[in-house]
């Protein structure tokens, strides 16, 4: 593979960054609060599953082991 001319490199690497389009304040707090939001949201779903399985599981090996 050739080397590329590190001239060349930086003005590409430079356009390429002039080609991106960064997200306002607003669109990052806004993201940033839905990203808390869903987290939240997730813990609470799977504490309840967790909380369902072990109460299924403690009412089954009751069953069994009594």
């Amino acid at each position: 593979m050739d080397m590329a001319n590190p001239v060349q490199f930086i003005n590409q690497v430079r356009a390429e960054v002039a080609k991106i389009t960064w997200p306002t304040r607003r669109e990052v707090i806004t993201t940033t609060i839905m990203v808390f939001i869903m987290a939240a949201l997730a813990s609470v779903f799977f504490s309840l599953v967790d909380l369902l399985i072990r109460s299924g599981l403690s009412v089954l090996l009751g069953f069994v082991g009594g």
